[in-house]
Parts: structure tokens; sequence; C-alpha cells
């Protein structure tokens, strides 16, 4: 975490998305995600809520972004563990499995931003996440769509990668007026196909 309570993670997940998907916006975008800050870990929360402001007028665009940079996000999580520990995991019978990997995710977002909290449930197959203090739904005014599909992705990402089957929905959000931002999880009996990974993971 940088000393605002932003994690690298977060930063390093927004630019690299936003270097996908808004190619020919990434100079506009890294005066406040510049090269330095990026590498010593100093960008703070002004920095941040300034970008995604400013993603938030791309249209379409921001969803892509944003989402693209929580599946970079659970990559590298996933992919900074240790290999032996990530072999421990995939050999886990499903429920097990499913757990960890929830588990996993839950920390994913909670490193983003030093005041979000996620509160997680898993029962039976079907699981929750209820996201408070998220940064992409702080902002003065309702808003008419979902701004924290980050988690969504998230979640989705890391179970695929721990072949968790199932269906990850986003709920609830706070930035349309929710108490919450809520992903639902549903875990599957079957079989799912290989996931598409964004990074080479041993």
């Amino acid at each position: 975490m940088t000393e605002a309570g932003i994690g690298r993670v977060l930063v390093a997940s927004l630019h690299q998305a936003i270097s996908d998907v808004l190619p020919t916006r990434l100079e506009f975008y890294e005066s406040w995600l510049h090269p330095d800050g990026l590498r010593l870990g100093t960008i703070g929360l002004a920095p941040v809520q300034a970008v995604l402001s400013f993603l938030r007028q791309e249209g379409e665009a921001y969803g892509q972004v944003t989402r693209r940079a929580g599946e970079y996000a659970a990559e590298w999580t996933v992919a900074s563990q240790w290999p032996t520990w990530r072999t421990v995991i995939r050999s886990m019978p499903l429920w097990l499995r499913s757990q960890a990997a929830l588990r996993i995710a839950r920390r994913t977002i909670r490193s983003t931003y030093g005041s979000s909290r996620a509160a997680l449930t898993l029962r039976r197959g079907r699981g929750r996440l209820d996201v408070r203090g998220s940064i992409f739904c702080n902002i003065r005014h309702q808003s008419s769509q979902h701004l924290c599909g980050f988690f969504e992705a998230v979640v989705s990402r890391v179970l695929a990668l721990y072949d968790v089957p199932g269906v990850v929905r986003l709920d609830q959000c706070r930035a349309v007026g929710d108490p919450s931002c809520r992903i639902d999880v549903t875990v599957a009996s079957r079989q799912q196909p290989p996931v598409r990974s964004l990074a080479s993971l041993p």
C-alpha cells in the first residue's frame, strides 16, 4: 500500500488495462499514473480518483478498462503465490478449492484500497462477497450503471484460475444506491473449459 492506502496492484492493473483498451489515451492517463510513481509505489488516492473520474467519461471503455484491470489484479495476485501452494489448492476437493479461491479473491479486493472491506460467505455452493469502501463507487452523484465491475472480474478470474466452475454475478453496487457492492457466486459441480489467461502461470 502507498501512504494513501492505494494498493500497487490496483495502480499497475489500471495502467495496463488502459494501455490495452485505450492505447491512444495512455499518455493522458500517465499524467497521474506516471512511470516513476508506478515503480516507486508513490501514487496515492487523489491521482487514482482522477483517473477513475476521467475513465467514467470514456463511455463503454470504463467498464472494459476496469474489468480488464480486475483480471490483471487477479492474475498477478495468483502468480505471486508460491507455485507449490498453487498446486496444493488446485489439488483440493472442489468445495475446499472454492473456499480457498474466494479467500484469495477477497484478499485481492482488500489489497486495492485501504478502506475496502470484503465480507465473505459460502454455503452449499453459494457464496457472496459484500464489498464496502469501494474506491470505484466513491462518487458525488448516483450513477445509472454499476461501477465496480473490477470486483466481479477479480472473483471470476481467481475462480477460473483455480478451476472452480460456476457463475459470478455483480448483484449490487453502491454507485447506483445499493448499501454495498455485492458479488454473488454459484459454484457448479461440473467442470468448465480451461480459462483464458492474461499471464502465463507455471
